[in-house]
């Protein structure tokens, strides 16, 4: 059984414009199937039982180009996620995400992993269409993203 799943693909976006989008979580809505809403670190995500509210807690930093999320359920469980911005030598950007198990029981965990694979590779491919798709002559990102990141990071 597969304990993991690592995907990445390059995105013709400067890295920096890559790491502001992702980095901000009022972004997720946008690109993933589970995230239905945000505001601050309170998330409602569907779930195949229906929605639920969970907060959500985000590690970025520009300096490595790490973008790591911390999603807290009522119960107590955290699920992790683990991702990266790397900037190649032609200006684009290279996104890899680290995908681990959900934390249900074990006897759930069969084929869930792999169901959660496919559907990363679907919302991989609408990041890559929604940042390509963004004009070239925007931005780098919100600077007031990059402060409220700079804050949390120290």
């Amino acid at each position: 059984m597969r304990t993991f799943d690592v995907q990445s693909l390059e995105i013709d976006s400067p890295a920096g414009k890559v790491f502001e989008y992702v980095a901000d979580p009022a972004h997720l809505p946008e690109w993933t199937g589970a995230f239905k809403s945000i505001a601050g670190r309170r998330a409602v995500l569907s779930t195949p039982d229906g929605t639920i509210s969970i907060d959500v807690g985000v590690q970025a930093s520009r300096e490595h180009g790490t973008i790591d999320w911390a999603m807290t359920f009522p119960d107590g469980s955290v699920a992790n996620a683990f991702s990266r911005v790397v900037e190649t030598a032609n200006g684009r950007a290279i996104y890899s995400f680290v995908l681990l198990p959900p934390p249900v029981p074990l006897e759930k965990i069969e084929g869930a992993l792999d169901q959660q694979s496919r559907i990363l590779g679907e919302e991989l491919a609408r990041l890559k269409h929604i940042l390509e798709s963004r004009p070239k002559h925007q931005t780098e990102g919100n600077r007031s993203t990059s402060r409220r990141l700079a804050a949390e990071n120290g």
